[in-house]
């Protein structure tokens, strides 16, 4: 199984999720879209598969010092032009266990469910 992690090196909940999977012998990618950037094709099949409104982190600091405008009426298009434009509305960690299967956020038990 190709395991890739989606996130920000510096992430608190990052470096739990990297941790829990080292811990756990499951090696994995990680991709910081910080550094590296997140493609509109990658984010839009994430938006597909588990909803645009998971994905979006509204209690992210950067989408909280958004003006009051910018947040309303968020709808997939405007969502997924904010996370193109700031990847860190995107919810973290992004787990890509291949096959199309997605984990959002990290919960130890969820991991070692998809991951047994």
């Amino acid at each position: 199984m190709s395991v890739t992690i989606y996130g920000i090196k510096t992430c608190d909940t990052m470096k739990k999720a990297r941790s829990w999977l080292d811990a756990h012998g499951k090696a994995h990618g990680f991709h910081d879209y910080r550094a590296e950037g997140i493609d509109r094709k990658r984010l839009e099949a994430w938006a597909d598969k588990v909803g645009w409104e998971t994905l979006l982190n509204k209690s992210s600091t950067t989408f909280r010092a958004l003006p009051e405008a910018d947040r309303q009426s968020i709808d997939r298009a405007k969502a997924i032009a904010l996370m193109l434009a700031e990847p860190t509305m995107i919810k973290r960690p992004v787990l890509d266990l291949g096959g199309g299967k997605l984990l959002v956020g990290f919960k130890p038990d969820s991991y070692a469910a998809a991951l047994a």
